[in-house]
């Protein structure tokens, strides 16, 4: 194992450069947020290829050295970004992909465990919560140096869908989606609000006061949104770039932003030793504090059957040798 390097605030290593990858990094060279990218892929032509083609954008941007790399290119990586995994096909669920990707996991981490990385790992991949885990496990990073970009997606496509119900700006509503970033997650009705209004007033405010039908619908479009989209054009990967560049953002700039990462739970709601989805002030060092947040009775059920769903995939996985 080779001595930790000093940590570039300023770079940034993508592993895997197909759709997702692909689109995060284009997305990181617009955001200005790093000078230096390193691509890297089980395919080094299509790393090559995708970072001649980025970096043809430059002189419309800012100046950022990006490159297809090897491993020996992440060291000093202040965030490495894995997106690296099989695509999930038309009726195939995110946990149906857990075999094939756990495995490519166990080919990528421990060529950053031997390099005795220093920084932030962000498990963008699929299925999320159960290869944060892996992650975490196969690397021994500390904890919160591990995270997964869990449901920062879905709750933005909460917040989008919820603002274009109630005709209001989507920043200005306030809810999440957590537990996985799958089939079982779980809306947070109990909290939702706009602007410090409760979700129920602000409908009734706009005329809507089927609440009851119109909460089944909104979280049934969300949870579903991912398989609408790959139906139409077989994958998903602009509105994933977006929420990479969110955490990284607020990784980079030391934000202390409350986002709804993908981190290991100890206890709480009654739910121990798996990573899932639930939000977190993430800083300059990964996952600063779990927020406490509020969940009614049903909400919490809902939660605890998500993370036991998720503990038994991850009992008939091999994680380690």
């Amino acid at each position: 194992m080779t001595n930790p390097c000093e940590i570039n605030d300023r770079k940034v290593a993508v592993i895997g450069c197909g759709f997702v990858g692909a689109a995060s990094a284009f997305a990181l060279m617009q955001s200005g947020l790093f000078s230096e990218m390193v691509l890297i892929d089980s395919d080094p032509s299509k790393a090559e290829g995708e970072a001649m083609d980025i970096s043809h954008g430059e002189a419309y941007a800012r100046p950022m050295k990006i490159y297809a790399g090897t491993y020996d290119d992440i060291t000093d990586a202040a965030i490495i970004i894995i997106t690296a995994g099989a695509n999930q096909k038309p009726g195939e669920t995110r946990l149906d992909l857990v075999q094939k990707n756990v495995g490519i996991f166990k080919t990528i981490i421990p060529e950053i465990k031997k390099r005795n990385y220093n920084g932030i790992l962000l498990v963008v991949a699929n299925p999320v919560d159960v290869l944060t885990y892996t992650a975490l496990k196969l690397s021994g990073l500390p904890e919160n140096r591990v995270l997964g970009s869990g449901t920062v997606l879905d709750t933005a496509r909460f917040r989008e869908i919820l603002g274009n119900h109630l005709n209001v700006d989507s920043r200005s509503v306030h809810a999440f989606i957590v537990g996985e970033h799958g089939d079982s997650e779980i809306a947070v009705w109990s909290t939702a609000n706009v602007a410090g209004v409760p979700i129920n007033k602000f409908c009734e405010l706009r005329g809507h006061f089927n609440h009851q039908e119109a909460m089944k619908r909104i979280a049934r479009d969300v949870k579903n949104a991912a398989y609408e989209i790959i139906t139409r054009k077989k994958a998903t990967y602009f509105g994933i770039a977006m929420a990479v560049k969110r955490i990284c953002e607020a990784i980079v700039r030391d934000e202390k932003s409350v986002l709804p990462v993908s981190n290991l739970m100890h206890g709480a709601y009654g739910i121990d030793d798996i990573t899932l989805s639930m939000p977190a002030v993430v800083g300059r060092n990964g996952i600063e504090l779990q927020m406490p947040i509020s969940l009614d009775g049903n909400e919490a059920l809902a939660l605890k059957a998500s993370a036991d769903m998720l503990k038994k995939i991850i009992q008939n996985v091999k994680i380690e040798n």
